[in-house]
């Protein structure tokens, strides 16, 4: 670890970790002992069930909602699935096209012995192993081969609603400069307990996210990144109410970044604390293993709450995320915390004071490829004041190392960036990346000036936010509003009948498989 140039007391940040542990403990210690109607789904899609039935329903959901009617899903999903393979002979996929038509009712067939279900579902399960390495080779090929752009990596959106027109907005980012193009993903998209099926053309404020859409993505991506020589990183959304099913769907379709948070569920979704916690974890088990760099949400907490007061509940949830995350068999290297450029312009000294967190972030989490977000609170529809407060973000990211860049655009305030927007936003970023390059390595802060002292209360306030959250856990802190000043009750919200104690039978054999083994 360098030097601290913020004079940080490392000590307190090793306290801070250790009781950000203590929380998410106790979180895992609540998640190991449940599962869900979408970890559920998640297995069924890994193990190769894919398609929709008569009425547009995916078989996924056939499936699994077939055996949580009959309230037999404690067992788990590849219970009843390799059973059926015993007794059938038929494949995973074939089980599930008999179902949809009801030609199969796989909760009533005779029982064989456990070690025998899971030798069945075993080649499935291997085959979608083998899939998900190849994606990862794949990666690293092109990143030993083309290579990629330095960080930060500049980040953009995409959000036609149209899977064909994002492509062609995607790849003219790409040939201006973007290194990670983000799918947006239809307004209210979270909120849907199944995944839509292919190909779609008729988003509302985004694009649905499917895995056709995503391999559409892909392909495009991948063309244009030979073609401008450099990998080109594609980010979608595995958060709201089907976290791990759209995580694999990414695994199997090579994604390389994913916005993936309980906490932005809970908190701005209304997504029952217990259901997206055990939805959590299975995701970031997948995404650890198939190398895709996760997004939190932290950010977020300052659009709802004042960003100079409330600064300190976003550090403290960055070490909760990480430590979940590494729960997850997760490496510092994919955690992409995030955090924001949000105080009040008005603010005499605000740039100092993010100018402050930005390197204590940097400081504290010197492994995380750190998500910074641009000023969006206070974009007015001025586009020359946005320009310029574009600019101070952007120089604070190369001033502090950040990791991934998602730009700000002029016209953030009025609508949907057009790709003239883009262009000025990735023309902004470049330029300031370019002339202040080596700004980090050159400057020192003043001892017991402001910036030094404004990221020492930060971490001060979040160490005595997370000792008062060890006492009470990770669910009474949300119930109290701790974060974004939004208060959300451990049984309400959207999700909570998907929740399930698991049986004497059940089990997931990619959880082993996969966590920590990328």
């Amino acid at each position: 670890m360098k030097k601290s140039k913020l004079g940080l007391d490392f000590e307190k940040v090793a306290s801070a970790k250790n009781l950000a542990k203590s929380i998410a403990d106790d979180v895992q210690k609540f998640v190991d002992i449940y599962t869900t109607v979408t970890v559920e789904r998640t297995c069924c899609r890994l193990i190769g069930i894919d398609g929709i039935d008569s009425n547009e329903v995916p078989l996924p959901n056939v499936v699994v909602n077939s055996i949580h009617e009959k309230g037999l899903l404690n067992q788990g999903a590849l219970y009843y699935i390799g059973n059926a393979i015993i007794e059938t002979g038929l494949t995973p996929q074939q089980i599930a096209e008999k179902m949809a038509v009801n030609e199969l009712d796989i909760t009533a067939l005779k029982l064989n012995p456990l070690d025998k279900i899971k030798a069945a579902v075993d080649p499935y399960v291997q085959q979608c192993i083998a899939r998900i390495k190849a994606n990862v080779a794949k990666r690293n090929e092109y990143l030993n081969t083309i290579g990629e752009g330095p960080k930060p990596y500049i980040y953009v959106i995409v959000a036609t609603g149209n899977i064909y027109e994002d492509v062609v907005q995607a790849q003219a980012a790409a040939r201006q400069g973007a290194d990670i193009i983000a799918v947006i993903r239809t307004t209210g998209q979270s909120l849907l307990d199944y995944v839509p099926y292919g190909a779609t053309t008729e988003g509302f404020g985004g694009t649905f996210a499917t895995q056709e859409n995503f391999r559409i993505m892909r392909k495009a991506l991948d063309e244009v990144g030979e073609e401008v020589g450099r990998y080109i990183r594609l980010c979608n959304y595995c958060s709201g109410l089907c976290m791990p099913e759209i995580a694999a769907m990414g695994a199997l379709e090579r994604l390389d970044v994913m916005l993936n948070d309980a906490l932005y569920g809970i908190l701005f979704r209304d997504i029952n604390p217990q259901r997206t916690l055990v939805d959590q974890y299975f995701s970031r088990v997948i995404n650890g293993f198939a190398g895709v760099i996760i997004n939190t949400g932290e950010d977020n907490y300052l659009t709802t709450a004042d960003a100079y007061e409330q600064a300190h509940t976003v550090l403290a949830s960055d070490l909760i995320n990480e430590q979940l995350a590494l729960l997850a068999g997760m490496p510092e290297e994919q955690m992409g915390l995030g955090h924001a450029f949000e105080m009040n312009p008005d603010l005499e000294n605000g740039y100092l004071y993010e100018l402050a967190q930005a390197q204590m972030l940097r400081e504290i989490f010197p492994n995380a490829p750190l998500k910074y977000m641009p000023p969006t609170k206070f974009m007015t529809g001025n586009i020359f004041k946005g320009e310029i407060q574009d600019a101070l973000f952007n120089s604070i990211a190369i001033w502090t190392g950040q990791g991934l860049q998602l730009l700000g655009m002029i016209t953030e305030a009025i609508h949907t960036p057009f790709m003239s927007d883009r262009y000025l936003a990735i023309e902004n970023a470049r330029y300031i990346f370019n002339n202040m390059k080596n700004i980090g390595d050159e400057v020192e802060f003043k001892e017991g000036g402001i910036i030094r002292q404004r990221a020492a209360k930060v971490l001060d306030d979040a160490h005595k936010l997370l000792e008062d959250m060890v006492n009470e856990g990770l669910f009474e802190a949300l119930e109290k509003g701790i974060f974004a000043d939004i208060k959300r009750s451990k049984t309400g919200g959207k999700g909570l009948a998907g929740v399930v104690t698991k049986g004497e039978n059940y089990f997931n054999p990619f959880i082993p498989l996969m966590k920590g083994k990328r």
